[in-house]
């Protein structure tokens, strides 16, 4: 009987608890919009962004979350299509390729925005697309000529994100060349291309909803047309767009922190232990305070980093601080807030969901120690290299 009481308490607060998280969401999504008033790089055109593209979220992606994490795939290409129709799919590229011409700072909001979605794989997929994929085929284009070129025997790439359904890739290629800097070209290379085997996906601790495939390459002829800008230019490219990445991978973190917290916090009011809820414990609340703090510090740096990139000013410094906090507090907060929950933290819910999803952080798009690294460059701390 006590162990029947105990279960039926246990669900009945679960589910008091994800009524209430619901109802936290919409109250922080508008509180994160009010937040972008104070800002002098954000405008109500940027407001009205948002809101529009919350309403997606809302009635098209988060109702079929669940579903699709199960299933460890999301559609790509309905998604994609519900976004680029309504001018989600970027945003600041030029208006004669299909974007709306914006400056970056509109990126930066719709990427914030996409930390509503409930879980992680769905905005980093959206975000390879928009700001990893194809910032260099916006600004660089194709090459013109006719001529072939034919890639290595036999290779493969790994990681490659919704690699099983994509109808093209953005392949950084050796393409010949002494030099290790210049002997790399970019290319845009469609996946149905003959010696092209892109079936193998992988399997990941999170971001389930995102497919992830390892793509093999065999006798690939490819025609240089399919070249993005001038061969043996591919690694100075992507070393030109890494911020704008890194920025938008900052930003879309943001209300998924702050959701996990709301989340926790709601958890341990309605969880009692010893007569008091769990929440009344001065660790408790102290530490949620110290992390909507940190949380909001990043949103400072991030908002003032963005500021200086619109400007003009060299931000790889500042990028690649905010891009490590990030990935570090992903870990810091769902690790907290997990460990608040107790046994319930070790099951499916939006906390352990951040815990696995958010773990990536620190990981993709330049791991923390690339990004000390850089940082160590600008501070004249980083050891040259030995002759």
């Amino acid at each position: 009987m006590l162990t029947s009481r105990i279960s039926q308490s246990c669900r009945v607060t679960s589910q008091n608890v994800f009524r209430r998280f619901q109802s936290a969401q919409a109250r922080l999504a508008e509180s994160s919009i009010e937040s972008m008033r104070e800002e002098n790089i954000f405008t109500e055109e940027h407001i009205a962004l948002r809101q529009s593209l919350r309403k997606i979220i809302e009635n098209e992606i988060n109702p079929h979350v669940e579903q699709w994490e199960n299933e460890k795939m999301f559609p790509a290409h309905r998604v994609m299509k519900i976004l680029g129709s309504n001018g989600f799919l970027g945003v600041n590229k030029p208006v004669e390729y299909g974007g709306l011409g914006l400056d970056f700072s509109y990126s930066i909001a719709v990427a914030e925005e996409l930390g509503n979605i409930d879980c992680g794989g769905i905005p980093m997929a959206i975000g390879v697309q928009t700001d990893m994929a194809t910032p260099a085929l916006a600004r660089y284009h194709n090459y013109r000529g006719q001529r072939w070129r034919r890639l290595h025997h036999q290779w493969s790439k790994m990681w490659i994100t919704s690699g099983t359904q994509a109808d093209w890739m953005c392949l950084l290629a050796n393409t010949g060349g002494e030099k290790a800097f210049f002997n790399k070209s970019l290319i845009c290379l469609p996946l149905d291309t003959k010696g092209v085997d892109r079936t193998t996906k992988i399997e990941k601790i999170g971001m389930h909803s995102s497919d992830t495939a390892q793509v093999f390459f065999e006798d690939v002829r490819i025609p240089k047309k399919y070249l993005i800008g001038d061969e043996g230019q591919g690694f100075t490219y992507q070393m030109l767009q890494f911020q704008e990445e890194r920025l938008f991978g900052v930003a879309s973190v943001l209300l998924g922190l702050e959701k996990c917290i709301a989340y926790t916090i709601d958890y341990c009011r309605e969880r009692k232990i010893f007569g008091k809820p769990i929440l009344d414990n001065q660790v408790v609340h102290f530490r949620m305070a110290e992390l909507a703090t940190e949380i909001e510090l990043l949103r400072s740096v991030l908002y003032r980093t963005v500021g200086k990139f619109l400007d003009g000013q060299d931000v790889t410094k500042r990028a690649s601080m905010a891009k490590l906090k990030g990935g570090r507090l992903c870990r810091e907060v769902s690790d907290s807030c997990l460990q608040y929950l107790g046994g319930s933290g070790f099951t499916h819910n939006p906390v352990s969901r951040t815990f696995r999803d958010g773990r990536l952080g620190s990981i993709g798009g330049g791991a923390d120690e690339v990004m000390l690294s850089i940082i160590c460059k600008y501070m004249g701390t980083l050891p040259g290299r030995k002759k």
